[in-house]
């Protein structure tokens, strides 16, 4: 294994624009002949965009196995990638509300879905005025990953944190806008934790809401980040604060109000989203269903 990461990181040392002759291998290969779970990918767009024709399906689905293929070698960019580039190839729109945040004395909840590139967002660290900067992950089978993608996610003086520990670690933590925590947050429940779900790209989707038990209880700054890939290697991510309708949040307010976000994004650049992901294999296993529409 220590071999192997030798060999990711002396790839991941190569320019971009020699590791996306790679991303083009891998896409005419993945695209024309292996299909990486093309029924999936195929009947999630499908799903999600009912109005949409065949042929609309197709090019969607042809732009994201491009996508696909791109993020795959900037993931491995990631082992090596600089401050710099990385400043250079993310650019962060509205960085007036971290300002805002710490001004308030109110830690930040960013929410973000798995829109191409969010492994990319870590250099945020190097520029927002929060001391703490912690990207949220969900632990692999594999000690060796684990240790690998962990690593990444710690660089530029970030402090990952594992799913399973970050609620208890923010309700201990000082709320004094000091604390950044970073959730892709449209992960899929594991079955056994199935309770709640909502309509999301006309599909009954069950939803993650972990973070939803920190709006109701504490007194955050919970912010949006909609990724855009300007073009090939460089991205930005704009930032929005999302409020609630009262004076505080309610139960489920901030689920539906990010999920909305997100299908907007979506609408607009649905070839950016990760649709191999099997985010619909439990939605029979709901237990609440929010009907109303998001």
């Amino acid at each position: 294994m220590n071999f192997l990461i030798k060999i990711l990181f002396l790839i991941s040392r190569l320019p971009l624009k020699v590791l996306y002759i790679f991303s083009d291998v891998m896409f005419f290969l993945n695209y024309y002949f292996v299909g990486y779970r093309k029924k999936v990918i195929t009947q999630n767009l499908r799903n999600s965009f009912p109005d949409k024709s065949e042929e609309e399906i197709r090019k969607i689905k042809k732009k994201f196995y491009r996508n696909f293929s791109d993020y795959l070698v900037e993931t491995i960019k990631s082992f090596s990638i600089s401050e710099t580039e990385s400043r250079v190839r993310m650019q962060h729109i509205n960085q007036e509300l971290f300002h805002e945040a710490k001004a308030e004395g109110k830690n930040i909840i960013l929410l973000a879905g798995h829109v191409f590139n969010w492994e990319w967002i870590n250099a945020l660290a190097k520029v927002i005025p929060q001391k703490h900067s912690h990207p949220v992950y969900r632990k692999v089978n594999s000690d060796f990953w684990e240790n690998q993608m962990k690593k990444v996610r710690n660089k530029f003086g970030n402090e990952a944190l594992e799913a399973n520990e970050v609620i208890m670690n923010i309700f201990r933590s000082k709320n004094d806008g000091s604390s950044a925590y970073m959730f892709v947050a449209d992960q899929t429940p594991h079955v056994a934790h199935v309770n709640y779900g909502l309509d999301f790209l006309n599909q009954r989707t069950p939803a993650f809401i972990g973070y939803d038990k920190l709006a109701t209880r504490m007194d955050l700054v919970f912010i949006y980040c909609e990724m855009k890939k300007v073009k090939r290697g460089y991205y930005q991510v704009n930032y929005h604060r999302i409020y609630p309708d009262g004076e505080k949040f309610v139960e489920h307010e901030v689920v539906k109000k990010f999920h909305k976000l997100l299908e907007n994004t979506l609408h607009k650049r649905p070839d950016n989203y990760l649709w191999s992901h099997r985010k619909w294999k439990y939605k029979d296993s709901i237990k609440t269903f929010d009907s109303e529409k998001i």
